[in-house]
């Protein structure tokens, strides 16, 4: 992040020597100037990244050489600093592309947040605008082979780096993570990756069934072993032998079924339902639980030797709101998926609609956004989905406070600028490059506003 070059342009020397000090103690490449026009001629060889603007100069003021430096680079940002502006002159700094307004006099520490944001939204932009912009389906580097399980997070990689490690191990794997997080495609890909490929993946919801339910699938049943036991049955075990047996939501066996499955663990025996030979069955486990089992070994609901049988290699998946700069790729992913399903045109999001998704906490995690967007394909008309049906399925507001009168002038400055982009958006249906001509802003700047207010 430091990386990035700053000029300042500031007549005053002591206030000027001051910022320069303070930004190049954070490490930054700082350039200073004492007026515009050198600034400008440097400029044009030189662009940077971010310049910071005093408003009341000779014989350039700082309203001037900001629309030079916009009409050169829109791409520069700036910080605009002033101890005599008004709202309008700081209205008319946001318009024509000011990223900030900062009113002397302003503390190092002030300033050096101010800069650290705009840097850091600057670099922000570019990410994000990649992952919203980047074709899922020829992303081999995202999800190759994972299927749905798709993500450039940090969090989601070292997952995924995990299971090439763990795959070709005989291991027994045990998946954490809340409901929704994908613990079967996590399963499904070591199996893939394992030496069993070519052999079974058979899997089995233990919380789904009673014991007796639960103990014929897994075991089977001789043929008269109970009312309706009309033929033998083979269970899961027999069914996945040579390959992978995937117990869903384990944590939901009772003590009872714990103590029958810890002796397949151990020995890989087991006898059918109503049986008197012993089988032998040669499957690699991998379990999967959205419980905190630590939680119910205290409890004494949970056998800790079944525990430690089954985490020899333990992968939590994080939830969704952890790895939030995956859900523009997700997104992208089901809006693709639903426009082959329905044979028609994929359809889009506006950036305030991916905004809302972006920060929404998603408690159902994966399965609840993908249950979203095909929710809003089949209802939406057309070939944009609106943000303001996206709030609404969300419970979310887009609505944002215009009152500005007698608060001081930074504060009256963000309400009002809130106001303007929030209408801007409203008159553009959310179309961003609209929006931004509407306001006579760059479309990068109103992009870094956006995430400013959290609209």
């Amino acid at each position: 992040m430091k990386n990035e070059e700053i000029i300042v342009i500031e007549d005053n020397e002591t206030m000027r020597l001051g910022i320069v000090e303070s930004l190049r103690r954070e490490g930054y490449k700082v350039q200073a100037y004492e007026s515009g026009p050198q600034a400008l001629k440097d400029f044009q060889f030189k662009p940077v990244s971010l310049a910071i603007i005093d408003l009341k100069m000779e014989p350039m003021n700082g309203i001037q050489i900001l629309e030079k430096i916009k009409a050169q680079c829109p791409a520069t940002e700036v910080l605009m600093i002033s101890a005599y502006g008004t709202v309008e002159d700081a209205v008319k700094a946001i318009q024509l592309g000011a990223a900030d307004f900062l009113t002397k006099p302003f503390s190092p520490d002030e300033l050096r947040i101010r800069v650290k944001k705009i840097v850091e939204k600057i670099q922000n932009e570019k990410r994000i605008q990649e992952l919203i912009e980047q074709n899922l389906l020829l992303s081999d580097e995202a999800f190759s082979g994972y299927e749905e399980m798709i993500g450039n997070s940090l969090q989601i990689k070292k997952v995924f780096t995990l299971v090439e490690q763990v795959a070709n191990t005989e291991s027994t794997v045990l998946v954490q993570g809340e409901s929704g997080t994908g613990k079967e495609l996590i399963a499904r890909a070591i199996h893939r990756r394992s030496k069993r490929a070519e052999d079974p993946f058979i899997k089995v919801n233990c919380g789904a069934l009673n014991d007796n339910l639960l103990e014929s699938e897994l075991f089977g049943h001789e043929k008269g072993a109970f009312t309706g036991a009309i033929r033998l049955k083979k269970g899961r075990f027999e069914l996945a032998d040579k390959g992978t047996l995937f117990l869903d939501e384990i944590g939901d066996v009772s003590q009872a079924m714990q103590v029958k499955l810890l002796r397949v663990l151990q020995d890989g025996e087991f006898e059918r339902v109503g049986g008197e030979s012993t089988l032998k069955t040669d499957v690699r486990i991998i379990a999967a639980t959205n419980r905190d089992l630590q939680k119910l070994i205290r409890e004494e609901k949970f056998r800790e030797d079944l525990y430690y049988r089954l985490s020899i290699i333990p992968i939590n998946i994080p939830p969704l709101r952890d790895r939030k700069e995956d859900i523009p790729l997700l997104v992208d992913y089901f809006l693709n998926k639903q426009a082959g399903i329905n044979r028609q045109k994929e359809k889009q999001i506006e950036i305030v609609g991916m905004k809302l998704l972006v920060d929404y906490r998603w408690p159902g995690n994966i399965r609840e956004l993908e249950n979203l967007i095909e929710r809003l394909v089949v209802i939406t008309v057309g070939d944009r989905i609106e943000s303001g049906l996206i709030a609404s399925h969300l419970n979310q507001s887009l609505n944002i406070a215009t009152t500005y009168e007698q608060l001081p002038l930074e504060k009256a400055v963000e309400s009002l600028e809130k106001n303007l982009i929030v209408q801007a958006l409203k008159k553009a249906n959310g179309v961003k490059n609209k929006a931004a001509k509407y306001l006579g802003i760059p479309t990068s700047v109103l992009y870094y506003k956006m995430e400013k207010y959290d609209l």
